[in-house]
């Protein structure tokens, strides 16, 4: 494990020799941008490689370089699905509203205009653009002459080509959950033959050999790594059952594993659907739960990271170094990028464009909708209307004394600890201490006129654009001389899709399913799902437990992907149809009138930090959202293959609908 470099690249330094040796020679007849094309030019060559242990090694690391990285930092040649431009597809679910007007998110998708002929920066996961089938031909290049290359011992050969098989897995899922059924490629190709045969496979044809590679990986590789800060971007024994237990909770989820097919009297194509319902899949991902918790339970290695106090704060730490330290134990495999940003300078993008400390503030704006999920900080579900009867609205985010000398003192956080690590609220403070957990700094100004959000609300710009603003995986000037991976796996996913599948299997449970959701929830401080619901008869009624769920994933796993392929797999075209909101908050003086002036800077010194203000939902539509005024029509559930691609006739059947 130490002879590989310690840091995954997105885009490796040294040799390039993937993508010397595996984008050579674009011709009209290859599969996607890059898979078959002719043998290799130039002075680098599939022999020069695979001839040298070292170059072979660094082979390895930039297919590692090609696997996915969740956060839109750079716009870089074939990683569309990292490119600022495009934009991440949370903004197409009820948690998220994009404020850039040009992205591919809030192009053609909030627009509608969508089509199979899209370009570069038009599809929310570009089947040619995502380094796909340059990983897949990498892999088995090196697979196919790993046996050759002098100077590897016969251990590091096969833990090598197991950390591929997960390389191709994981690759393989990033397309599925996309597209449905894909061809499968199994070997390299000479480039030199005149036509290929390489139709679609099945669902359960993709999902099983994405499962068996990830058997084979695991039943060699080790169960974890040694140095978890420099090491934790490799594939091991644990994340690669991790990663099993995701693949098999997406396919026997409603999308695929259904009496119908999600896109009306498209019946007879299996690389959409299972053909029918099969309860026997959610007893799959159920087993391979069990075998994960097993195995975790006796050979340790990952856990939660665990608060160290008891304070809302301390659980906000807690939540906060779980996703986001390079070291957190509860993070099974991560994909890491240097690209200038310790000091959010240089090409990093997230920061530049979606920190509300910096200028650009081209952010995804949390919605009320999101607001409203987070429970109070015992556990309590929040609700709007009772709030505001009880008059309890200036402490739906937090309490406070206000001063003229000191700002807002005596903070007291009232919501789950997590809402403050997803939104940034009124009143919350800049900075949280990475050590104690204390906050620190000015509080953020979210009313109209404030320093903060200014006029962002009613224009609907910028980072405030909903009144709210976004923190995950920015956190302000505490990321600065820090690094952000992305964490592809989490132990508290896991401990959710256990949730899922002790609910949806027969051989499941109810109580065990409720269980495992509350190891997550008392993480941060809350209560026991059941015992904060007791209207919800959680323990009998799966429809209402996977309602609950799907909330508790929001919250949990904010801007981390798992929003907007719950709503697909659960096919909740009424989520995606629903109108969204923001909130209009106007600052009060003693008086009752609105003052839509900043304090900070303004009435400093003068008048007391504000404690007291008027609250105003208000419909978002800069831009309107196609799907609100139009219906969700199902073809959305999956993307369109290229037409150009379906057009080479080499199998590919378009996704119904398109």
């Amino acid at each position: 494990m130490k002879k590989y470099n310690k840091w995954i690249f997105n885009v490796a330094s040294g040799l390039a020799l993937t993508s010397v040796i595996a984008t050579s020679c674009v011709d009209e007849i290859k599969f996607g941008n890059s898979f078959l094309e002719k043998a290799p030019g130039g002075s680098v060559t599939k022999d020069t490689v695979f001839n040298n242990a070292e170059y072979t090694r660094q082979f390895l690391t930039n297919l590692y370089g090609m696997q996915y990285y969740g956060l839109p930092y750079k716009n870089v040649a074939n990683q569309e699905s990292s490119n600022n431009y495009v934009g991440k597809p949370e903004a197409l679910t009820d948690l998220y509203i994009y404020t850039y007007p040009s992205a591919g998110i809030t192009g053609p998708y909030y627009q509608g205009t969508h089509t199979a002929n899209y370009g570069k920066r038009s599809d929310k996961f570009d089947y040619l653009r995502n380094n796909i089938w340059e990983a897949v031909r990498g892999v088995w290049m090196l697979i196919e002459n790993i046996d050759n290359v002098p100077g590897l011992g016969e251990d590091e050969k096969v833990s090598m080509v197991a950390q591929a098989k997960c390389i191709l897995a994981s690759r393989y899922f990033d397309v599925f959950r996309h597209y449905g059924g894909i061809p499968l490629i199994k070997g390299t190709f000479s480039g030199t033959d005149t036509s290929y045969e390489m139709p679609r496979n099945s669902v359960e044809e993709t999902v099983n050999y994405m499962v068996q590679l990830l058997d084979e990986a695991a039943a060699v590789l080790p169960w974890t790594v040694e140095t978890p800060a420099s090491e934790s971007g490799r594939w091991t024994r644990a994340a690669a059952l991790a990663y099993k237990c995701r693949i098999l909770q997406f396919a026997a989820s409603p999308l695929f594993n259904s009496d119908q097919p999600y896109y009306p009297g498209a019946t007879g194509n299996p690389a959409i659907w299972y053909g029918g319902y099969k309860p026997e899949l959610w007893d799959r991902c159920l087993e391979a739960c069990e075998q994960f918790f097993n195995e975790l339970a006796s050979k340790g290695g990952y856990s939660l990271q665990r608060a160290k106090g008891t304070r809302p704060e301390d659980y906000r730490l807690a939540y906060r170094a779980g996703y986001a330290n390079l070291d957190s134990p509860e993070v099974l495999i991560n994909t890491r990028v240097i690209d200038i940003d310790a000091f959010k300078s240089g090409h990093y993008n997230w920061h530049q464009w979606g920190d509300p400390l910096m200028s650009i503030h081209r952010g995804y704006s949390p919605t009320q909708e999101y607001m409203e999920m987070f429970p109070w900080k015992d556990g309590m579900p929040f609700d709007w209307d009772k709030t505001k009867s009880e008059g309890k609205l200036d402490e739906m985010f937090l309490k406070g004394t206000g001063t003229a000398s000191d700002g807002l003192i005596n903070i007291e956080l009232t919501r789950d600890p997590r809402m403050y690590e997803e939104i940034i609220v009124n009143g919350q403070q800049e900075s949280l201490d990475w050590t104690t957990g204390n906050m620190s700094g000015y509080c953020f100004e979210s009313w109209l006129g404030g320093k903060s959000a200014g006029n962002g609300p009613t224009s609907q710009t910028g980072s405030f654009a909903t009144g709210y603003a976004p923190i995950k995986f920015l956190m302000g000037n505490d990321m600065l001389r820090r690094y952000v991976h992305w964490p592809c796996i989490r132990i508290a996913e896991l401990h959710l899709i256990y949730a899922e599948a002790l609910c949806q299997s027969s051989r499941g449970s109810m109580d065990k399913a409720i269980a495992q959701v509350d190891i997550v929830r008392a993480r941060v401080g809350m209560k026991g799902l059941a015992e904060c619901n007791p209207d919800k008869n959680l323990q009998s009624n799966k429809d209402a437990f996977i309602e609950e769920l799907l909330r508790e994933r929001a919250c949990e796993l904010g801007m981390e992907d798992a929003r907007f392929f719950d709503l697909i797999r659960y096919k909740r075209a009424d989520v995606f149809e629903k109108q969204l909101h923001g909130l209009f908050i106007y600052r009060l003086d003693d008086n009752g009138v609105r003052r839509d002036l900043p304090w900070r800077g303004n009435d400093e010194g003068k008048m007391a930090y504000p404690t007291h203000f008027e609250y105003e939902k208000f419909e978002l539509n800069n831009p309107t959202r196609y799907w609100w005024t139009n219906g969700f029509d199902p073809k959305w559930y999956l993307s369109p293959f290229p037409s150009t691609e379906v057009n080479k006739g080499y199998g590919p059947v378009q996704n119904p609908g398109w």
